[in-house]
């Protein structure tokens, strides 16, 4: 019995041998099939279903040749380009990605918003905190009317502003600081106040009266508080402006006081007129300041779409003014048509020295020098930045000196 126990034992495993080869030759075989199966249909396998993270996109290698693969290595390729060039440009981004608002159409920095959400303009009517929005306004002036203002002209400035209808909102700038104490007239509870020490108006403009808040205006009165308002009519103004189509004017100056160019002195004849004689010498051009396009920069007034030029055209740290009216004839075409004295409303300068006032004593000098070599510097430097800018552009267009003719 021992030796035949001995004998099965040791002659089991060869018994088995057939067995197993038989089973590896069979998942070899069911592992070719399979193997085959899936060679054939994997090519036709999309990417975006095998959500392949793009991050690794760039890395993987694929060296496949025949035609039915060369699909994947396209689509792969593209896949790792479009990567790249999204990376270069946040604003195809968005284009490429319809999930998410890019609207170009928009002001510069709300392109995420819906078009129909911006609100690109505002105003200064002022608004309830009670009700219903839309039963706010029971009116809403066509035009705006700024001055400059200390509390001591508060006389003057109650004149001007009673020349004005209800068709013009009122806006005070207020270099003394004093605001509440104009509240004895009644116009100033309904005015907009507005207080910085020791400022100019062209300073308050650059920063208050930017275009997209003077939007609704079709003329915008930039004024200072020294002005005589006996023979003015804002509204029959305002007639006369649109008659003659100007786009940028100023009332006539009474010519005894105050004046210092012929351009605006009144013409006792007529409406209005655009162009006048100067000193020999002042005028190469007859079409050119102070001969014609030419108002000054006491009483201006602009219309809507000339303001939004202009006011682009104020520099931010020349806060006189001292050049621009030789300027502003920039911004409109042909200046010598759009741009007049109306001489049927006319003002008086009176010359009051309130802004001079401001200024401070230094080096021995009384605080109204200071301020007057200011604004001779400011000219100065207005006049260089201006040729140098218009030098440069006619530059980079390939434009020549010789091809640039004055306008």
């Amino acid at each position: 019995m021992g030796i035949l126990s001995r004998r099965v034992k040791s002659s089991s495993p060869v018994n088995r041998k057939p067995n197993e080869t038989m089973r590896l030759i069979v998942t070899t075989f069911l592992g070719v099939v399979l193997g085959f199966f899936i060679g054939v249909s994997f090519p036709a396998l999309s990417l975006t279903k095998l959500n392949i993270p793009s991050s690794l996109l760039p890395t993987i290698q694929i060296s496949y040749t025949d035609d039915t693969n060369s699909g994947l290595s396209s689509q792969i390729k593209d896949l790792s380009s479009a990567k790249n060039s999204n990376s270069n440009s946040n604003q195809d981004q968005h284009l490429n990605d319809t999930s998410k608002i890019w609207a170009t159409s928009n002001p510069k920095g709300a392109e995420r918003l819906p078009p129909g959400i911006v609100a690109a303009t505002s105003d200064f009517y002022p608004r309830r905190l009670w009700g219903k929005p839309s039963e706010d306004l029971i009116s809403q002036p066509k035009y705006l009317v700024t001055f400059t203002v200390g509390y001591d002209q508060k006389m003057n400035i109650d004149t001007a502003v009673k020349k004005f209808s209800d068709n013009f909102t009122i806006l005070l700038f207020h270099y003394d600081g004093r605001t509440t104490e104009w509240d004895e007239f009644e116009w100033s509870k309904r005015a907009i106040h507005v207080s910085v020490h020791k400022q100019t108006k062209w300073w308050y403009a650059k920063r208050f009266l930017h275009p997209n808040i003077v939007a609704p205006y079709d003329y915008i009165f930039i004024w200072d508080e020294d002005l005589g308002v006996e023979h003015f009519d804002a509204e029959e103004y305002i007639k006369l402006v649109r008659k003659h189509g100007l786009e940028i004017s100023q009332p006539g100056l009474e010519p005894n006081k105050g004046l210092t160019w012929q351009m605006t002195k009144r013409r006792g004849d007529r409406e209005v007129h655009k162009e006048t004689t100067e000193k020999p010498g002042w005028c190469t051009d007859p079409h050119l300041p102070p001969c014609a396009g030419f108002v000054e920069i006491m009483a201006p007034v602009f219309s809507r779409d000339a303001w939004r030029c202009v006011w682009h055209m104020i520099q931010n740290d020349l806060v006189h003014g001292w050049g621009l009216d030789f300027a502003l004839r920039k911004c409109v075409e042909p200046a010598h048509e759009k741009i007049g004295v109306v001489d049927s409303q006319w003002i008086v300068h009176q010359t009051v020295p309130s802004l001079g006032n401001q200024g401070e004593s230094a080096d021995g000098k009384a605080p109204w020098q200071g301020v007057r070599e200011r604004c001779k510097k400011e000219w100065t430097m207005f006049q260089s930045r201006f040729a140098n800018a218009e030098k440069a552009y006619f530059e980079s267009q390939g434009i020549g000196p010789s091809s640039i003719t004055a306008h």
